[in-house]
């Protein structure tokens, strides 16, 4: 499809979709719980659909009537075997949090997903999840999809130190350390998002954090909950940069999660000196209005440990510094590789094809700027955040069309995305 090109005037206000990382939990909590689970303004993007049917192929009543979706929880032990795969497709969340849950099952199932999906490695969930007595195997070395499991109602507890900073691993980890008979205790590499630790306690369970140690008690119920999705802080950032980058610009984003694990983004721009401010914090559901306008920007340095708290964000990161007088560095982020796509390369390939100068290194890159952009054509290899990435891109070009192959890629997360796109344009 061709991207629009050139655009003068970008302003305006939304509301992007629930937030992702929490609409797969919910669903995921509010199946293991005991009693009705509702869920309001969740994401209804490809990879949240994936979950919610494999949770209904195993056994869990899920309703969804358009605007909220009702869970009938079935506990722990009340989840079904499937009768057919589940079917993770494109979603790394879906694939390695549910192998967590099926640690604690008795009973077999096989997960796969696409071409993307079945490139990504599972050995980093899958040799912890041995430790604690499953049965699981895929293809290669690396356990890449598809997976077959085969859990154990006699669940090892686990004491394990992650050797990469992942906030997938760690759910999936403490998915199976809830099932198991005694206390697991799990610890990170460097903190990452906690939504899955903030859940638990919400739906009545208990888990004892201290710095990176994360203890977890076995054979805990659930009880069913209300839940509010706020919006994606991932998808909102998209919008923070179109609105730092493009002339004339004021986007007010409403609804924004906030989770103080995730907002790695928002000290990135004030550290490149853009106008961004905040305002209607909730501080109960973490969520707010931010505010963005046209900025003159600097180069930064980004490594470290605010890394996990803005990994998903670093292709459009990148964007924003191609248009930051001087160089900004991204380092620690060797975990770019194993995302849909090799987002170190593919970013830096993608942006190179338009003018912009950046090298890729072993774990992140060096991106010098402030580069003018020119039209390209560009293909997502089926990763949505280089879909958004380079559609934000488009709008800088002046010279030449922009053509993005693959573009139905952007589904998986945001399948409004070229609305809120247009709206913005005519703002």
């Amino acid at each position: 499809m061709k991207l629009a090109t050139n655009v003068q005037h970008f302003q305006g206000t939304i509301r992007v979709p629930g937030d992702k990382s929490i609409s797969h939990r919910s669903i995921i909590f509010g199946s293991l719980a005991e009693g009705m689970t509702t869920v309001h303004d969740i994401l209804r993007g490809e990879d949240v659909l994936s979950t919610m049917q494999a949770f209904r192929d195993m056994g869990v009543r899920i309703e969804d009537d358009g605007h909220v979706v009702t869970i009938y929880g079935v506990g722990f032990h009340g989840l079904k075997a499937p009768t057919k795969q589940l079917n993770m497709g494109n979603s790394g969340t879906s694939i390695r949090l549910i192998s967590g849950v099926l640690a604690g099952q008795d009973f077999s199932a096989e997960l796969y997903g696409d071409d993307s999906l079945s490139k990504r490695p599972m050995d980093r969930i899958s040799i912890p999840l041995r430790q604690m007595g499953v049965e699981i195997s895929g293809q290669t070395k690396r356990d890449l999809p598809p997976l077959k499991i085969h859990g154990s109602r006699s669940l090892k507890p686990i004491h394990y130190q992650l050797p990469v900073a992942s906030a997938q691993v760690k759910s999936a980890l403490i998915f199976a350390a809830l099932q198991a008979d005694g206390e697991s205790l799990i610890i990170e590499k460097e903190k990452t998002r906690n939504h899955t630790e903030d859940m638990i306690e919400q739906f009545g369970g208990h888990l004892e954090i201290s710095g990176k140690e994360i203890r977890v008690h076995g054979c805990q119920k659930l009880t069913g909950q209300e839940v509010v999705v706020p919006g994606d802080i991932s998808s909102a950032a998209f919008w923070l940069v179109a609105g730092l980058i493009l002339p004339d610009s004021k986007i007010i984003l409403e609804n924004v999660g906030i989770n103080e694990s995730r907002t790695g983004i928002l000290d990135v721009i004030k550290a490149m000196g853009g106008k961004i401010s905040l305002s209607q914090v909730d501080p109960v559901a973490k969520s707010a209005t931010i505010t963005v306008e046209s900025s003159a920007l600097q180069g930064t340095s980004i490594s470290g440990d605010i890394i996990p708290r803005l990994i998903d964000e670093l292709p459009i990161i990148a964007l924003l510094a191609t248009q930051a007088q001087g160089q900004t560095v991204i380092a620690d982020a060797e975990e770019l590789k194993v995302k849909e796509t090799d987002r170190i390369q593919v970013v830096a390939d993608a942006l190179n094809s338009m003018g912009a100068d950046i090298e890729p290194t072993a774990d992140g890159m060096i991106i010098r700027g402030k580069t003018a952009l020119h039209g390209s054509r560009i293909n997502t290899l089926g990763d949505h955040r280089i879909g958004m990435m380079a559609a934000v891109a488009a709008l800088l070009v002046k010279k030449g069309e922009v053509e993005l192959e693959r573009a139905e890629a952007i589904n998986t997360s945001y399948p409004g995305f070229f609305d809120d796109l247009k709206g913005l344009m005519n703002g």
